[in-house]
């Protein structure tokens, strides 16, 4: 049996009308005809019965089309797979987000690219907030949206997506909440609030530095596994917290005041992913990245 009469034999068994069979197929109803007619031989006996105003199943062809239609979608579907494969585009593919912002960003763009190319499952979930990259190295993720840098060599980096300023996340009744804006010397007044967990050096001390520019130290307050437990010791006054401005937007609570840090190194977010193993479904989510950022323009500046 060929493809093409297949095709046929179960669109026009959907449409009931040659016509509209026809123009599916972007074939000649004579040509559509021809191919019913073809199997109808094949099989011995008719599978619609034809009249100048309608088009109905035979018997046997409802039989048929019961029988044939799961076989041939499955077929389909595993054609789609296969090309999908061969294109970059086939199996699964794993994002991650690191805070409340670039979670956002990410739905968007997976949003998108689903639409782009249903034949791409994609799954999303927040990363790891005290250990970013061994879910990475394991497969767990395949691209992170994250803050930057990164500087391992095993994983890949793209560049700045997005900046944003530091705030400090303050206790509403701490002498520095009532300032409009503070320095990284002020640092040294406050608790800072440290993230437990396999961190690389650079990262930490980004988080949490242990001196201000001038060399004063900065007392290091609790350590935490999660940023809703860091904002519950900052709102009970245990200690302060460096953040991107946009948590003054996504986690405002009670007790809690963002002061910005004029002269703190910007919060910088790009996409990671495994050296070696960027995909065409990684570039594909990445454009969707980069057309969703313009959506979140709460507190953001796109890097040039």
């Amino acid at each position: 049996m060929e493809r093409d009469e297949l095709e046929c034999f179960l669109i026009l068994a959907e449409e009931l009308h040659f016509g509209r069979t026809a123009a599916r197929m972007r074939l000649s109803r004579a040509r559509v005809s021809q191919l019913v007619q073809r199997l109808e031989r094949r099989l011995g006996a008719p599978l619609f019965e034809r009249t100048s105003r309608s088009v109905v199943l035979t018997d046997l062809g409802a039989r048929f089309r019961d029988d044939v239609e799961p076989h041939h979608r499955a077929i389909e579907q595993a054609l789609a797979r296969a090309a999908a494969a061969a294109s970059g585009f086939g199996g699964t593919l794993r994002v991650g987000f690191s805070a409340s912002l670039t979670g956002e960003i990410a739905l968007n763009a997976v949003d998108a690219l689903r639409a782009a190319h249903p034949e791409l499952a994609v799954e999303i979930c927040e990363m790891s907030y005290t250990d970013p990259f061994s879910q990475l190295r394991d497969r767990y993720y395949d691209v992170l949206l994250m803050e930057l840098p990164v500087r391992e060599d095993d994983l890949g980096k793209g560049p700045t997506l997005l900046t944003e300023g530091r705030m400090l996340a303050v206790a509403a009744d701490h002498p520095l909440a009532a300032r409009p804006w503070l320095t990284m010397d002020d640092l040294a007044a406050v608790d800072l609030i440290a993230t437990d967990g396999d961190l690389p050096d650079y990262r930490r001390a980004l988080q949490s530095p242990p001196r201000t520019p001038s060399g004063l130290p900065i007392p290091q307050g609790p350590i935490v596994i999660s940023l809703p437990e860091a904002l519950v010791f900052v709102a009970a006054s245990k200690g302060a917290l460096l953040v991107g401005a946009h948590t003054a937007v996504y986690q405002s609570r009670p007790g809690i005041a963002y002061v910005p840090v004029v002269d703190a190194e910007p919060v910088r977010y790009g996409l990671v992913w495994r050296a070696e193993e960027r995909t065409a479904a990684i570039d594909a989510f990445a454009a969707r990245v980069t057309a969703a950022i313009p959506a979140a323009d709460r507190l953001l500046t796109p890097a040039a």
